[in-house]
């Protein structure tokens, strides 16, 4: 997959799309995808910090670290998809750094990589589940960035469109329905030709 292609907006969001078309996965995706993200920061907690500083409202140290740079990222990966939604997924991946940080240094590690091992053990489960529905496994097998880095931004993105009816541009939503439309036709072809 090319640089152009990563950063390919509509693209990207008809691979998610097409592999997330089913209600149940998709309500699945909607409660679990984030804390994923949220309890992988909590454990990035306890990696070397470059730099300390107290957050005063908490009277708490938050560490510039590994959590902060993985945060940092996936913030201006978002952003560079899109300004207006990617800001707020940025907000929300600044959130989970703060709230992950502020969690982890009162659990302490010896119990926080047990809760982020159970979160993550329950909420992949459920993702897991949800393709069942879905009847099309995770694109994980197509593209790890994708699972790993982007679908957080997608099932954010999903909400904006559901509940607020948002696009990115004009007809966004029209050319990944096309775009997701022959993805879909392209996947059953070779399996209609199984059956039969």
């Amino acid at each position: 997959m090319g640089k152009s292609d990563l950063l390919d907006l509509e693209k990207q969001f008809a691979l998610y799309g097409a592999h997330h078309r089913n209600h149940i996965n998709y309500f699945l995706h909607l409660l679990l995808v984030w804390p994923i993200f949220f309890s992988a920061l909590v454990l990035l907690y306890f990696t070397p910090t470059f730099f300390q500083f107290e957050f005063s409202p908490f009277g708490k140290n938050l560490s510039l670290n590994f959590g902060f740079f993985c945060a940092s990222i996936y913030s201006l990966f978002y952003i560079s998809l899109d300004k207006k939604a990617g800001s707020l997924a940025a907000l929300l991946s600044f959130l989970s750094w703060v709230g992950g940080s502020l969690l982890a240094s009162q659990l302490g590690y010896s119990l926080a990589w047990k809760v982020v091992l159970a979160t993550q053990l329950f909420c992949t489960t459920g993702l897991v589940i949800g393709h069942v529905f879905e009847r099309r496994a995770t694109p994980i097998l197509e593209n790890l960035i994708h699972v790993f880095v982007m679908e957080s931004f997608f099932i954010f993105l999903e909400a904006l469109q559901t509940f607020c009816a948002y696009e990115p541009y004009l007809g966004f939503n029209a050319k990944v329905q096309e775009k997701i439309d022959a993805q879909i036709k392209d996947f059953q072809e070779p399996n209609q030709k199984k059956i039969s």
